[in-house]
């Protein structure tokens, strides 16, 4: 089969189409014929060199695809439309899944559009819902709102009947929060994030808290937190380190709490695939809700993607579409 392969680390030019043997599914593993697979953060930080894939995990960049069951396993058949979760490996024509982080494509979307959806939704399924206990009525902010985790923050929150509270750093990046659910939207790059916090939840601060940026932004959603908040830290696009107030932390009685998704079990991913399926992949068929921006790129111009994906006017989601 044709996939993408990383010649080393370093820039997009990096990337190119090689012919690899198809993967050969073991027990438990469904192998999926690609329609397409979505580009994210951790495919970045891995062609860079700095986040290694997890032992038994494929080198092969693609934690995300949609497309036709090949080979079945566990509840899906042959031809069934499905999006999956991959332990890496999506860039290509094929890819083999475990059966428990397969879901069914959603109603209403395009079967290509759907490969921008499980990463994301994962993702702060486990951290902001499963994990910090979202529940409706709280309130939600979010960084990087026009982002791939952060708009599917927003939605989640709006789904769950949470109140979201987009920040961002550009008018556009603003309408786009909006867009997707956002009650309203603060500029991250020109306003007091935790004044502004506080006085859109009525002085209380927020109850939940979304971190993909890291470095002065951590410092700003801790004092912008509710007393007993929690704050999530899926990443730390713009530093790694953060002078944190302590007593502030402590006084409040703040939780905060990190974590990665790939190297998570096989169970824990699939404990989070049938949370999504009970709980919120029903909302995704209703035609009231947003869909996010998806730009496609062939699966050939995967260097092109990564190079969209970089840029710091993008928003939304980058999918490479398999032909």
């Amino acid at each position: 089969m044709l996939a993408i392969v990383a010649d080393g680390f370093g820039s997009p030019d990096v990337l190119g189409v090689q012919t690899v043997p198809t993967p050969v599914p073991a027990p438990g593993e469904v192998l999926i014929r690609v329609s397409a697979a979505g580009v994210n953060a951790p495919d970045l930080s891995q062609r860079r060199g700095d986040y290694p894939p997890p032992p038994g995990a494929s080198p092969r960049l693609g934690l995300e695809v949609s497309g036709e069951i090949a080979i079945a396993a566990g509840e899906w058949s042959v031809g069934d439309k499905v999006v999956a979760l991959c332990n890496g490996g999506g860039y290509g024509q094929y890819v083999a899944v475990p059966a428990g982080q397969v879901l069914p494509a959603p109603a209403n979307w395009s079967l290509v559009d759907g490969a921008a959806l499980p990463e994301t939704w994962f993702t702060v399924t486990q951290t902001l819902v499963m994990r910090a206990g979202l529940k409706a009525g709280m309130s939600v902010l979010v960084t990087g709102a026009a982002g791939g985790i952060g708009g599917a923050a927003i939605q989640i929150a709006k789904i769950l009947g949470a109140d979201p509270i987009a920040i961002v750093s550009s008018a556009e990046k603003a309408d786009y929060a909006v867009h997707l659910g956002a009650r309203a939207v603060i500029r991250g790059d020109r306003e007091d994030v935790a004044a502004r916090a506080r006085e859109l939840t009525g002085g209380k601060g927020a109850d939940r808290l979304v971190d993909v940026v890291g470095g002065d932004m951590t410092r700003h959603l801790v004092d912008a937190a509710a007393r007993h908040g929690h704050l999530v830290l899926i990443g730390s696009l713009g530093d790694r380190s953060s002078t944190l107030p302590l007593g502030k932390i402590v006084g409040n009685q703040l939780m905060l709490s990190g974590s990665t998704l790939r190297p998570q079990s096989p169970e824990t991913k699939a404990a989070i695939a049938s949370h999504l399926r009970q709980h919120l992949w029903p909302a995704l068929g209703d035609p009231a809700l947003p869909h996010p921006k998806i730009r496609h790129f062939p699966l050939a111009e995967a260097a092109a993607a990564h190079r969209a994906v970089e840029d710091r006017a993008h928003y939304g989601k980058v999918v490479l579409r398999v032909d």
